[in-house]
Parts: structure tokens; C-alpha cells; sequence
């Protein structure tokens, strides 16, 4: 048993050697802080290594050891300095070679070309960390897609709305040159025709004002409850003469009334918008089918079927783009209620996003259907 102050004096001396071998280690480290992986972790092993025997030297010169027994345990200690350097060489390489795999991973990531994830079974900290880049580089290939979708689209809206800018322009320009000469043989004609080429140029400007408030962020939504009954009513009595027009009729079908959570003014455009969209795409003497329902997991369902034979599969992940248009079939025609751009369903998805909704599509017997989800009352109380 060892007397206590002697413990005392050899914990001493040994915490003191290790300190200053301690120090002197982290300065070496400090000054391998830009060498390989390797050098470092030798470094690291060495620093212990060398506490351990500088604090037993230190003992034994404090007359707590035998020459015999220092010389005993600086073998012992060189004996597992040895081993633990190559161990460290051996754990150096390996670390070595996953960073360089890693480094890989990364540049490949960053070049866009496709990364696989390391095999389930390595639940190193290196390997989760390349799943975790290998997540990264999905999402990152899916914003690119996304973000090259926008642009092929935007470039689209711009040539679209180009032409359906110069064609009323030129009708207004020819119309108003023939009353300028006098050459127009019914100038009332002339006049109503100019007025519904500038309603047509409004409700465009309307709609493009209103996908930029939307896309930019700055569409301000009053939050009230919301009758979805008296939103399908208002917009079925408001469309109601453009669907005569048509030779189309629109059925309601609500289910007992449901409250949701909204902007009344931007969910009546969504219900028209959708509306607008059907009759458009619709044959004459078919129907529109409008239905509310109660998905009892505090969300309501507004759902308009049109019967305008569908839309490609192709481009169902298209449709809610701005500029979007789909085969002549399902192209709307310009009217004073729409613009006819293909923005109606663009600016109905990001209303409903921007209340925590979704929107969707997909294809029915006969024709198309969409669905909007909106939180209720309930859910928000």
C-alpha cells in the first residue's frame, strides 16, 4: 500500500509531465495543422506515449522507482509506443483513403453527376456523413431540375404572352387606323370589337400582376373563415352565363356546409379560375361536376370533373407552370374572363400554397379532375 503522500507526490509529478508533454504536443500539432491526417494522428499517439514515459522517468528520479523498474517500464513503454504508432499509421491510412473517397463523393456531387450512397452496413461517422451528401446531391439534382423546369417555362410564358400581347395590339392598332381614315363601314362594330380586345389585353395584365405577387412572395392573404358553399354558389352564378355560352352546365353537388381557413377574395379566384379552366376545355353540351366533401382529418375537399377528354401524362407534372399549354384540345380560347396565357392554373397552385393547401390533378373517365385541399376552421382553432 502506498503511503498517501507519496500517492500524492507521484500523481504530482506524473499530471506535470503530462501537461508539459501536453503542451509541447499541441504545439506540434498546431504546426501540422495543414499535413495529411496521418501526421496528426501519429503525433497524437506520440504526445501519450510520451507522457506516459516522461512521468515514469520523472517518478523514478523522485527515488519512487527502482532503477530496475524504469528500466522495465520505458521497454514496456516503447514496446507500446511502437505498436501504437502503427496502429495509428494503419488508422491513418484507412481515414486517409475514406476522406480521398469522400473528397470524391463531394466533387462529383458538385459536377452534378450521379452519387450512390455507402452500403447500409458502414455506420462509420465518414460514411453517414457521405449519406448525408448523398441526400444532398438528390436535392440539389431535383433543384436543378426544378429550377431549369422554371426557366424553361419562364421562357415559354415570355414567348406566349408576347404573342398574345401583339395580336390584340395589332387588332387595336388596324381598328384604329380604318376609323382614323374613316375606311370603317360600322365604326359601332369597330368600337366594341376595341373594347373587348382591351378587356382581353386587363384581365392578362391582371393575371400577370398576380403571378408575380404570388411567385415573389408578396401576396397578403386576410385569414377569415371561409364558407366553401357560398364560394362554389358565388362562382357558379358569376360563370353561369359563360357556360351557357358554351352549351355547358355546371352541377353542384356540395356536401353540408364546410368552413375553412382562407382569404375569401384569392380562394373565389381559385374555384374561377378552375371553373374558367373546365368550361374552356369542355365540349359543348357536357357537364361540370363541383363537389365539397369532409376529409375528417380537419381538411375540406373542393373537386371540379370537366369532361375535355383529359390531359397527357406527360404533362401532368406541367400543368400548374405558368405559361403551361397542352395539345389544341385543351388550349383555352381568349375570352373576357381569362387571358387565355395559360396562367389560370399557376396562379390557382400558388393560392392555394400560399394558404398550406394542396392542389392536384389527374385524369377521369372522359375528362379531367382537380382537387383542392384547404384547412378548416377546426384545425386552426
Amino acid at each position: 500500500m502506498i503511503p498517501f503522500p507519496d500517492l500524492v507526490s507521484i500523481v504530482g509529478i506524473a499530471l506535470l509531465c503530462a501537461v508539459v508533454v501536453g503542451v509541447l504536443g499541441l504545439l506540434a500539432l498546431r504546426l501540422a495543422r495543414r499535413s495529411p491526417l496521418m501526421v496528426q494522428l501519429l503525433i497524437v499517439v506520440l504526445t501519450a506515449m510520451l507522457s506516459v514515459t516522461s512521468g515514469m522517468i520523472a517518478v523514478a528520479n523522485a527515488m519512487y522507482l527502482s532503477p530496475h523498474d524504469l528500466l522495465v517500464g520505458v521497454w514496456v513503454s516503447g514496446s507500446a509506443t511502437i505498436v501504437s504508432l502503427a496502429a495509428a499509421a494503419v488508422l491513418g491510412r484507412t481515414f486517409t483513403r475514406q476522406t480521398a473517397r469522400l473528397q470524391r463523393f463531394a466533387r462529383d456531387i458538385g459536377d452534378g453527376a450521379q452519387v450512390v450512397p455507402p452500403a447500409s452496413s458502414d455506420r462509420s461517422e465518414l460514411a453517414t456523413l457521405q449519406g448525408e451528401l448523398a441526400r444532398a446531391g438528390r436535392r440539389l439534382e431535383e433543384a436543378r431540375a426544378e429550377v431549369d423546369a422554371l426557366d424553361t417555362s419562364r421562357r415559354e410564358l415570355v414567348a406566349w404572352i408576347s404573342h398574345d400581347l401583339r395580336t390584340p395590339l395589332a387588332g387595336l392598332r388596324a381598328m384604329a387606323e380604318a376609323l382614323e381614315d374613316g375606311l370603317a363601314d360600322d365604326p359601332q362594330r369597330f368600337h366594341r370589337q376595341m373594347r373587348a380586345q382591351v378587356d382581353h389585353l386587363s384581365a392578362l395584365v391582371d393575371e400577370l400582376f398576380e403571378l408575380s405577387k404570388i411567385q415573389s412572395g408578396r401576396l397578403a392573404l386576410t385569414m377569415e373563415p371561409v364558407s366553401l358553399y357560398d364560394l362554389v354558389s358565388d362562382a357558379v352564378a358569376e360563370l353561369s352565363a359563360l357556360a351557357r355560352a358554351h352549351d355547358i352546365t355546371i352541377r353542384e353537388s356540395p356536401s353540408p356546409d364546410l368552413t375553412v381557413v382562407g382569404d375569401a377574395r384569392e380562394l373565389a379566384r381559385v374555384v374561377a379560375n378552375l371553373l374558367i379552366n373546365a368550361i374552356q376545355h369542355s365540349p359543348p353540351g357536357s357537364e361540370i361536376s363541383v363537389t365539397t366533401r369532409d376529409l375528417s382529418d380537419g381538411t375540406a375537399m373542393l373537386s371540379v370533373v370537366d369532361a375535355g377528354g383529359g390531359i397527357p401524362e406527360t404533362d401532368m407534372p406541367k400543368i400548374f407552370l405558368a405559361g403551361w399549354r397542352s395539345d389544341a384540345s385543351r388550349t383555352p380560347q381568349p375570352s373576357p374572363h381569362v387571358g387565355g396565357s395559360g396562367l389560370g392554373l399557376a396562379i390557382a397552385h400558388g393560392i392555394v400554397k400560399a394558404h398550406e393547401g394542396d392542389i392536384s390533378a389527374r385524369n377521369v373517365p372522359g375528362g379531367c379532375r382537380f382537387d383542392v385541399v384547404l384547412p378548416q376552421v377546426a384545425l386552426a382553432m
